[in-house]
């Protein structure tokens, strides 16, 4: 992430936080939305990240433009176009960005979002049907939406099912695995967590779950959120995988190593 771009999320994070409450559900809805729709408009987009045009004037485009939308809503949209962003690209992940964590923040200490987004992407990667659904460019983003709310309906929190509607709409040349987990890294910084996906060869027991989940929060220092995979493959072992950082402790492994040692 470049230099302008990191200075950029971090002004619209603050602005973010100084609204609290304001910018709750409904304002997180809008404001993905919004991203969507100025995606959507090459003209207004180009205006919103030209680094040299008026910040003032920016912000008399997105009262105009988005007049129906919450006072919240517009006054992120404002600290976006009013920071320096690295590329067009970019402003729009601020956007989704702001959105994601806004909906999060609603969510109470005991919520399963990360849990929820990792099970849905678990779900449209083993139905090659679903997954083509979803990430077809044929498709209209709001057929997209209604699908997601279709399928997760009264399996997933309302703070999941508004993510993924909308990501789904937008997806920005990112395939449905990588919009989900993006997402997940999104909403687990958002409640100071890490998310890690541990992999076995056989589901952890709670008592495992526990130890190892202890063990990655003392050294990390951070709470953390296990996303579990089973794969027979691996033999024994944990695989464990946070952001770019592996850990990779399976027999699977160990046994390509030693091949590898005996064919040298």
């Amino acid at each position: 992430m470049r230099s302008a771009t990191r200075e950029a999320l971090a002004s619209t994070r603050a602005v973010l936080s100084d609204l609290g409450p304001s910018a709750g559900l409904a304002a997180g809805a809008e404001i993905l939305a919004s991203g969507r729709a100025i995606a959507g408009a090459p003209q207004l987009l180009g205006l919103l990240s030209d680094p040299t045009a008026d910040a003032a004037g920016k912000k008399v485009l997105i009262d105009r433009v988005f007049a129906g939308q919450s006072d919240a809503t517009r006054a992120v949209l404002t600290a976006v176009a009013g920071s320096r962003w690295s590329s067009q690209q970019d402003l729009l992940a601020g956007i989704e960005d702001a959105g994601i964590r806004a909906v999060a923040a609603t969510a109470g200490p005991d919520s399963s979002i990360e849990s929820e987004l990792f099970a849905f992407e678990t779900a449209v990667r083993s139905d090659a049907g679903l997954e083509l659904a979803l990430g077809t460019k044929l498709g209209s983003p709001q057929q997209k939406g209604a699908l997601v709310e279709r399928l997760l309906g009264a399996k997933a929190s309302e703070q999941t099912i508004t993510i993924v509607s909308a990501l789904v709409q937008q997806p920005r040349g990112r395939r449905i695995g990588e919009i989900v987990r993006d997402a997940s890294r999104i909403v687990a910084e958002q409640a100071g967590k890490l998310v890690a996906t541990v992999v076995t060869a056989t589901p952890l027991t709670p008592a495992q779950s526990a130890r190892v989940t202890r063990g990655l929060s003392e050294r990390y220092g951070k709470d953390i959120s296990i996303n579990q995979v089973v794969d027979p493959t691996v033999v024994g072992g944990v695989r464990v995988q946070i952001g770019g950082d592996v850990i990779d402790g399976t027999v699977s492994t160990r046994l390509s190593e030693l091949r590898l040692q005996l064919a040298g």
